[in-house]
């Protein structure tokens, strides 16, 4: 078994504590902060502890305060609703006594429908011509900072492949369409529901940096502060989070500090599987004058 699996599966295999309670570890990183992922991924993780024979459709949840990295978080579910064919559950994440995180999640025990389409997914190179050896063929490779280089990392918990590799160099995207690859690194249990919490623990890796595309930036920007306020997620089709998924990615909007996001991830045969919208504080950092 590999590292990334031991962490992933580790990250979302919460300890029971108490009935409809929850504790959630972070791994051992240099980060100050808790990764928003890892926030919705283990709070989902909890929702569907509570509910059986129905899987997540959607979820809504607000950012409230920042993690702290090195204090176990504990999550605790409300039943809300268990009807014929919808539940409900709210979860909140609480660290230091205080919520630091709240999430709304839906479970349908699904049916069948009268109507059915689906978006297009975008012409886009396939993940195995953006690997580390095609990529270095081309001669920007060689000028992406090296928290770029990371994404092909092989003990990263989550695979990435960005498309559009040129804005990591000051390329503008006028249209502020970006593209990236993404699957779990290890393969994951046969579990639908896991595979779920695994997307959902995916979604936040640089959604925000969709608002940076129209400027030839990126959130790597050390001038640029962000921070995740509100994600929501929808999840229309089944996938495995551990095959490629194209997640697809604009911004319609930037203004007053904060920018708007949305996602629509894709299966490799082009069926739309998930979508996913975020706002977030954007902004340039402040000089100080000393």
């Amino acid at each position: 078994m590999s590292k990334s699996q031991i962490d992933l599966l580790s990250i979302l295999d919460l300890e029971p504590i108490e009935v409809s309670l929850f504790r959630g570890n972070s791994p051992n990183t240099s980060s100050q902060r808790v990764f928003g992922g890892q926030v919705i991924g283990q709070a989902m993780a909890a929702a569907c502890r509570t509910v059986e024979d129905r899987l997540p459709h959607s979820l809504h949840c607000y950012f409230v305060r920042p993690g702290d990295q090195q204090v176990p978080i504990i999550y605790q579910v409300g039943r809300l609703r268990d009807g014929k064919s919808y539940s409900a559950r709210r979860v909140t994440a609480i660290q230091h006594g205080s919520a630091i995180f709240s999430m709304m999640v839906s479970f349908h025990a699904g049916e069948e429908g009268t109507f059915d389409h689906r978006d297009k997914m975008p012409d886009v190179p396939p993940p195995e011509k953006l690997t580390v050896e095609e990529l270095s063929k081309e001669s920007m490779f060689l000028e992406l900072p090296e928290s770029i280089r990371r994404y092909y990392e092989p003990n990263r918990p989550i695979e990435l492949r960005p498309v559009e590799i040129g804005r990591y160099i000051g390329q503008k995207v006028d249209d502020g369409r970006i593209h990236i690859w993404m699957k779990t690194a290890a393969k994951l249990p046969d579990d639908p529901a896991l595979h779920i919490c695994a997307l959902a623990y995916a979604s936040d890796f640089s959604l925000l940096d969709a608002v940076m595309a129209r400027y030839g930036r990126t959130l790597f920007d050390e001038r640029i502060m962000s921070a995740s306020l509100d994600h929501a997620m929808w999840f229309h089709r089944p996938f495995r989070a551990d095959d490629w998924l194209l997640c697809a990615k604009d911004s319609p909007s930037a203004q007053s500090g904060r920018g708007l996001t949305r996602a629509l991830i894709f299966k490799p045969d082009g069926t739309l599987v998930a979508s996913a919208v975020q706002e977030g504080s954007v902004r340039e950092r402040r000089s100080v004058c000393t």
